[in-house]
């Protein structure tokens, strides 16, 4: 369906001016893009120094990655002059949280045959960002050009090409050398701790060897990173081990109009076998040095290809900042390393302590991907399936078939305290919408229908059919005395602590903080959050909920239901198809009898004792983005969703600047700040949009959309995407560049700007 043209040209025009591409915005759009169509959308430009965090414990510069590696670079800065002939960097990973290995690790100097220093600093300058690409050069007008270009070949190698030309008449002859240097400490929260890095020269380069070490970071004896030039070189390393020099073994002359071209490939690996893995891999680059680019062009123009398949009437600065969600999500894959089975993508890639994966992150980041990458997004799947709980398991095996909150790198930092919400199956059935792949199918439905039952056995205190969010029988869940043992009642029975199974709940609702989720409630009528065990059928304790079931929880329950019966028909499984078509009329018809307020126009969690014969509906907490889940699922009936309508497209309500908060503007509690209290989160929000599509108000979806855009700071210039924002002001808010925000603003415009595609169940038909 043809698109509206948006209005709002004032606000498209002083984002072109704030980035510099004035002229650029053109309503009819291109029938085709490459790479430098979109250089510098988002600003990777750094001055590295030994703090690699700042505010809100994320990266000072925002960074670039490519192909799951673990390390990435930045352009340098207009006024690091010290760097100049280098890139930024590099920016390490590792198996917690990152360092900065070096200022410009690998820096180009080159010197004329009597002496003469040529001064980079002096030249013209310009540096680029592009999709896949680090690109500067450096231009003497009459005298010479030098080209960098970086780009990834694997999950642990970057390659550059660097080229020199001639534009004098004369021969150019030069010597050519390159230096560099580690950081022997990083700052971080104030202390300094040790980078543990030394230099070893190599007869292709130079090698960063690392020493056993563990507390802010961690690095083994077998941790590396070496740098490998296509040509012969010579390299001298200082005394201290921490700065070297490796000079090209001979001069080289370069004659007018034919360039002339070397390499250097960089690898970051976590064990011996990774760097033998890399070393032969870097052999095959050299011997054909220009494959990876082309192969690297293609790979960026098919996303840039998948992505703008079609004319539309969207605005440049919007193509911009899609692509600008692809780069994001790219940056913050990881390939397989440590528990990574399949690579996966980290929340981001900037903040300290998001070094790992997350479910319902997983299934976001899938169906945004699946968009332009659908192998990514399978794989991504696969890296959290890999980790499902089987019946077999010899510690948890009563939650055979969850999935668990996260997992990291190291083998004793996940978290097994609860879930996250049901969004796996919408995940699958988006990729398998792009990719038809029905292999992966037949893979992935046993897996998600264990998952499916898990919520009814675990998570189901009266077993109505009802979910609520809970924890996981933990030992963090039980009341322990000074020396950490666990505290018992007279019968032997584990005392629980109350306040870490809500803690884990709200985890598990993903919803850290939100407003419904406090223990004391809100108002003398509300008992506040109490916590209820459930039991197997013989009588043992098989994990926790709350005393509510929450409708966004129920409704992505419904939604599930009608995907599982889309990929059961898909697969040939009538019987099961029409099993969850069953239930999903019993759940839409107890939520529209339990969790609808008349009055408010709004849905609402409901409050239960622990057999389900008492109800109360929590309008005292308040309306939050869980009110529209219904509508996102298909269950509302047309006259509720009209007012669920009005509700969002009220301006005192959920309509700010940048609209659809977690807490609703006249909610008592809303803080525009506090994380799930108020700030817009893009996952929210795109739920909203496709529930307001979904029922035909195809106009307030697209303003809506439009405003998640211009509303957001930073977005349509070259700021990160960020977790979240500020719906009043549209400051961005705690970390940046947030695969979930990117995978939202994608689809936010492949499938509400571009054309009007929700990515909802299409199995169960509307109420």
């Amino acid at each position: 369906m043809k698109k509206r043209i948006h209005k709002k040209i004032s606000l498209v025009m002083a984002a072109c001016m704030t980035a510099g591409m004035v002229g650029s915005v053109n309503v009819q759009a291109e029938s085709h893009y490459t790479q430098e169509d979109f250089a510098n959308v988002l600003d990777v430009t750094a001055r590295m120094n030994e703090t690699p965090y700042g505010y809100y414990e994320t990266d000072n510069f925002n960074v670039f990655s490519d192909m799951g590696a673990w390390h990435g670079y930045h352009l340098h800065a207009v006024d690091a002059l010290d760097t100049y002939g280098g890139f930024a960097g590099p920016h390490i990973i590792g198996q917690d949280i990152g360092m900065n290995l070096s200022d410009c690790i690998s820096r180009l100097n080159l010197q004329t045959a009597d002496g003469e220093k040529i001064d980079l600093t002096n030249a013209r300058t310009y540096t680029a960002y592009y999709p896949g690409k680090l690109m500067q050069y450096y231009e003497e007008r009459d005298q010479y050009k030098v080209t960098l270009e970086l780009i990834y070949v694997s999950g642990r190698t970057n390659y550059v090409r660097t080229t020199i030309e001639n534009y004098g008449e004369e021969p150019l002859v030069l010597d050519v050398s390159w230096d560099g240097k580690v950081y022997g400490e990083n700052k971080i929260g104030g202390d300094a701790y040790p980078t543990n890095a030394t230099l070893e020269g190599t007869e292709d380069g130079v090698k960063v060897k690392f020493k056993e070490y563990e507390d802010a970071w961690t690095t083994t004896e077998e941790t590396g990173y070496a740098i490998r030039h296509s040509q012969p070189v010579k390299t001298e390393v200082a005394e201290d081990k921490m700065s070297y020099v490796a000079k090209a073994a001979e001069p080289v002359t370069i004659e007018k109009d034919t360039p002339y071209v070397t390499y250097t490939a960089e690898s970051f690996t976590f064990t011996a076998e990774e760097e033998a893995k890399e070393a032969e891999l870097v052999k095959g680059l050299f011997a054909d040095p220009e494959k990876p680019f082309e192969e690297n062009r293609q790979r960026w123009q098919g996303y840039l290809d998948k992505t703008f398949d079609k004319e539309d009437n969207v605005a440049k600065p919007y193509k911009n900042a899609t692509v600008k969600a692809m780069e994001t999500l790219i940056t913050n894959w990881r390939s397989p390393a440590g528990k990574y089975k399949h690579s996966g993508l980290t929340p981001s890639m900037s903040y300290m302590w998001f070094n790992g994966v997350w479910g319902w992150d997983t299934w976001k980041n899938a169906a945004g991907i699946a968009g332009f990458d659908t192998q990514l997004a399978e794989d991504g799947i696969r890296c959290m399936f890999d980790y499902q709980i089987q019946a077999d398991d010899p510690e948890r095996p009563q939650d055979a078939g969850a999935i668990f909150d996260c997992f990291t790198y190291k083998e004793n930092s996940e978290n097994y305290r609860n879930s996250k919400p049901p969004l796996s199956a919408w995940g699958v059935w988006k990729v398998y919408q792009e990719s038809g792949d029905k292999a992966f199918l037949e893979e992935m439905y046993p897996k998600l229908t264990a998952y499916h039952n898990w919520w009814y056995t675990n998570r189901d205190t009266d077993q109505n059919g009802v979910a609520e969010y809970g924890g996981m029988v933990h030992r963090a869940h039980y009341q322990k005395d000074e020396d950490r043992n666990i505290l018992e009642d007279e019968n032997g029975k584990p005392l629980l602590n109350v306040e870490n199974i809500i803690e884990a709940a709200a985890w598990e609702s993903g919803m850290d903080n939100a407003t419904r989720f406090d223990q004391e409630g809100n108002g003398p009528d509300d008992i506040g959050v109490l916590v209820y065990e459930n039991k197997n059928a013989d009588g043992e304790v098989v994990g926790y909920s709350l005393n509510q079931e929450s409708v966004d929880l129920n409704a992505m329950l419904y939604a599930e239901k009608g995907f599982l019966k889309s990929i059961a028909e898909e697969l040939g499984k009538t019987e099961d198809a029409a099993k969850y078509e069953e239930e999903a009329a019993a759940l839409a018809e107890y939520i529209n009898t339990n969790m609808w307020d008349e009055e408010t126009g709004f849905y609402y969690d409901l409050q239960i004792n622990e057999d389900g014969s008492e109800k109360k509906l929590l309008t005292n907490r308040g309306k939050g983005t869980e009110g529209w889940m219904p509508l996102w699922a298909k269950l509302a009936p047309a006259d509720r969703a009209e007012k669920v309508k009005d509700n969002m497209m009220d301006e005192g309500k959920f309509n700010l600047r940048v609209p659809m908060p977690t807490a609703a503007f006249d909610n008592d509690k809303f803080s525009p700040y506090r994380y799930w209290r108020g700030p817009v989160w893009l996952d929210q929000a795109l739920y909203g949009v496709e529930a307001l599509q979904n029922y035909g108000y195809e106009e307030e979806a697209t303003e809506m959309a439009y405003k998640l855009f211009d509303g957001a700071e930073g977005v349509l210039t070259d700021g990160p995407i960020r977790e979240n924002y500020n719906p009043v002001t549209g400051e961005g808010l705690h970390t940046k560049n947030f695969s979930w925000s990117a995978a939202a603003y994608y689809m936010l415009y492949k499938d509400a700007l571009a054309e009007t595609n929700p990515s909802t169940q299409t199995g169960l038909e509307m109420k």
